[in-house]
């Protein structure tokens, strides 16, 4: 067999691997690496709890990036090591086992190279996302909770672990609104991507006469910030204000005033918790969602200051009609920023949204 497609392939693999490594720079992390183990091992480290979660995740998310440009980089010259091996000898077994891990090996440098795209502050974060229903009753309850279970999906097939936090169901049937966060490595950076309108297109099974509707929900995404000294939130800055929860909740509900509503003054922005059953607990369910939306605000200003800067602000906007998906007369979910669009439907709705990412990543990176 001539290995030389496998032989060009595996080139161009190992040049995608280099440039992965040198955009996250490797050296630099490395040597932040070093310095945090060293930190670690000073006495008393542990009597900080707060600073030491978060230098312990700092480490656990270092050493991943470095680990993976080091495993890729083996696999590249082990599949090189296989290749001249099988050069000349006629072994279907071997054959197959190299154009295998060659497109094994396609597929984790391209999700290398995603990753390093994320260049954000907070993308290496939890995200904790909201799903509002536009106007629109029923049809549009019902197409946030559509969307609910799209994002569950997603981070199913990422690996990704999900925490409800704030669920108000619709009167008939979906949800008004549903806040949760989704936990693994850069969930915030690969989902920031998806902030704003989300449209949907179909036939409604909640009209007798089958006529074809629109509907929309928002969709907010936030990093969950751990520590972060450069946002500072004075107590005279916030409005506090309890009142009895709301919806399903058995004897608890309506008894005590556990809900908790947050306004920050400065900007206006207001956040919400119900779901924990002490107020203790939803105040500060509420003040971590507080200090992500402003972190979100201070991203969002200095990505618009940029594209400003490079003359692309219409190209990918935050907060417009993002998305369209339509279900009829014909099935394609379009991306409105960067063109990006598929005919499978279904895949998306059951949480294939990795072209949709990468699309948006590489074209807000370039």
């Amino acid at each position: 067999m001539d290995f030389y497609e496998e032989r060009l392939k595996l080139q161009n693999i190992t040049s995608s691997v280099r440039t992965s490594a040198d955009a996250i720079d490797i050296e630099k992390l490395k040597s932040e690496l070093n310095s945090l183990e060293k930190e670690r091992a000073e006495e008393g480290f542990w009597q900080d709890v707060e600073r030491a979660k978060v230098v312990n995740m700092r480490v656990s998310h270092v050493e991943k990036q470095i680990g993976k440009v080091t495993i890729l980089e083996k696999k590249c010259r082990d599949l090189k090591e296989l290749i001249d091996m099988a050069e000349g000898e006629n072994d279907p077994e071997l054959e197959a086992e190299i154009v295998s891990l060659t497109k094994e090996l396609e597929q984790e440098s391209e999700t290398l190279f995603l990753e390093s795209l994320l260049r954000g502050k907070y993308d290496s974060l939890n995200a904790i996302l909201t799903i509002h229903a536009g106007a629109g009753g029923t049809e549009a309850q019902d197409w946030a909770e559509m969307l609910y279970r799209m994002y569950l999906r997603y981070a199913e097939r990422k690996g990704y672990e999900t925490e409800t936090t704030d669920r108000q169901d619709g009167d008939e049937a979906g949800v008004k609104s549903v806040t949760f966060i989704i936990k693994g490595d850069n969930a915030y950076g690969f989902l920031k991507a998806e902030k704003g309108v989300h449209r949907l297109v179909r036939i409604s099974p909640f009209d007798a006469g089958k006529r074809r509707h629109t509907s929309f929900a928002s969709l907010e995404v936030m990093p969950e910030i751990i520590d972060d000294n450069e946002i500072v939130v004075r107590p005279e800055e916030l409005k506090i204000d309890t009142c009895r929860s709301s919806g399903a909740g058995g004897q608890h509900v309506n008894k005590t005033e556990s809900a908790v509503r947050i306004t920050h003054l400065p900007t206006g922005i207001v956040t919400w918790c119900q779901n924990e059953r002490s107020q203790v607990q939803n105040k500060e369910t509420a003040m971590k969602m507080l200090y992500a939306k402003l972190a979100e605000l201070k991203e969002r200003e200095q990505t618009e200051e940029a594209l400003k800067l490079k003359g692309e602000i219409k190209k990918i906007e935050w907060g417009s009609q993002i998305r369209s998906y339509v279900f009829c007369p014909y099935t394609m979910v379009k991306d409105h920023r960067t063109g990006y669009e598929t005919s499978d439907v279904s895949g998306v709705m059951d949480g294939d949204l990795d072209g949709f990412v990468y699309d948006y990543l590489v074209k807000a990176n370039s």
